[in-house]
């Protein structure tokens, strides 16, 4: 499934994806991208293996790609698991990647 608003691409090893798991997927990735306007893609991966849920997400922003993955007996426990780990790491993007520099907060502007 893809989403042209924000390059969301939903896929699913060994199982089919329901309406609902997309739904909750789309909602809770509403999340990060409340963090930015400039993603370029995104792509989750959800898949079985015996009785594990896995979900991966790889978010492309313009200067790196961002990856985290979580596991869980549920589906969905393991898609907000997933997401918290991408917000936390989006988050620390951001504030690497933002410019620090304060044009008149610098102590050197404030003693001339």
């Amino acid at each position: 499934m893809y989403d042209t608003q924000m390059n969301l691409i939903i896929k699913a090893h060994n199982f089919e994806i329901t309406p609902s798991i997309d739904q909750h997927v789309r909602n809770k990735f509403k999340k990060i991208t409340n963090h930015f306007d400039h993603l370029i893609d995104a792509k989750f991966t959800l898949s079985l293996v015996k009785l594990d849920h896995i979900a991966q997400v790889t978010i492309h922003l313009p200067k790196s790609d961002i990856h985290a993955e979580s596991l869980d007996e549920n589906m969905y426990h393991a898609i907000e698991i997933v997401i918290q780990r991408l917000d936390r790491q989006v988050i620390k993007y951001k504030e690497k990647n933002s410019n620090h520099h304060q044009a008149d907060g610098s102590i050197k502007n404030k003693l001339e």
